[in-house]
């Protein structure tokens, strides 16, 4: 009987679709749905860095700064610390999530810079989160900020969340580093469990016309897919981060092509909001099927199997197989 149960961070998962943070996550009743269909577990919408704190000053701004500018104020103005300011309404969509559904349930930050905001992380675990996923989605805009600089405070970040919660912590990162591998390396001795590849950078576009900006959410494409392959193949077996692909997984096969370059889970978002949870049914159908045809028996068996440190031709992977493909145009 073949078993498409998988392991990621330390959880067992009875399958390794994962439904990723979007808005199919902020609502209970659809990821239910999911969660019937073959979802193995689910990861909240991000809870901002800025979002905590614009919320903490609005608040100030709105009650605080005013008690001082009259004596009688402190009688009638309430205290700010009486409403669910900032992270209060997400640490209660955790524990309502987690009183539906039978999956593990990933909690989701996303912040660039070291402060009080990762504090946070604690009262996530107390809300009974299984994991936490930080994403370190960071756009350099300072000329004087290096490279080195950016990893070091992304660094700073993860340090800071790590050490105060013992749930298990995967970082999201973007395809954006010189050096993917000596990153993740830095990641692992913090302690960090697992990596999610990648964050898709939602930027807008112009619009010549009114000349302003145009917001608009772009869907992946499985065309998306292949730089997520080459990074999960380079990282596999060689370190003990668990990895997660994300991005450009729209059917069993794209789930497949992902857990043989090394993801122990896939996550999707995409192909569901266009087609919903009959889309996820299917896509457990057809890796389940393409699985049986080749003859493997678990996820675990197959995940790795087109590594770098497995294929017969690990150059391929590498810089030679870049010429060959433009000598094969």
């Amino acid at each position: 009987m073949l078993d498409l149960s998988t392991h990621w961070l330390g959880l067992r998962l009875p399958s390794p679709f994962v439904i990723g943070a979007s808005p199919l996550s902020d609502d209970l009743s659809q990821l239910t749905r999911l969660v019937a269909a073959g979802a193995g577990a689910v990861v909240l919408p991000s809870l901002f860095e800025e979002q905590i704190e614009a919320e903490q000053m609005a608040a100030f701004r709105h009650i605080d700064a005013h008690v001082d500018r009259d004596a009688e104020a402190r009688s009638f103005l309430p205290d700010s610390q009486v409403f669910p300011l900032g992270p209060e309404p997400y640490l209660e969509r955790i524990r309502k999530t987690k009183a539906v559904l039978d999956v593990p349930v990933i909690a989701s930050l996303n912040g660039v810079t070291p402060g009080g905001w990762t504090g946070l992380a604690a009262k996530i675990e107390a809300a009974g989160a299984d994991a936490i996923e930080l994403n370190l989605y960071d756009v350099a805009t300072r000329f004087e900020e290096s490279s080195a600089d950016v990893e070091d405070r992304q660094l700073r970040v993860v340090q800071a969340v790590v050490a105060s919660v013992s749930l298990p912590v995967c970082v999201k990162l973007s395809p954006f580093y010189t050096s993917l591998p000596s990153f993740a390396q830095r990641l692992e001795r913090l302690g960090v469990k697992g990596l999610t590849l990648f964050n898709r950078f939602y930027q807008p576009d112009i619009d010549i016309d009114t000349l302003d900006l145009d917001r608009h959410l772009t869907l992946s494409t499985a065309s998306e897919l292949p730089l997520r392959l080459h990074a999960l193949a380079l990282l596999h077996g060689r370190t003990s981060l668990q990895m997660a692909a994300s991005g450009g997984i729209h059917q069993g096969r794209d789930a497949a092509r992902a857990i043989l370059c090394g993801a122990a889970t896939v996550q999707m978002v995409s192909a569901l909001l266009l087609e919903g949870p009959p889309r996820l049914g299917k896509a457990n159908e057809d890796l389940h099927r393409w699985l049986s045809e080749k003859g493997y028996s678990s996820i675990h068996e197959a995940c790795g199997v087109m590594a770098l440190s497995n294929v017969p031709n690990p150059h391929a992977w590498e810089r030679l197989n870049y010429s060959r493909l433009l000598r094969g145009w």
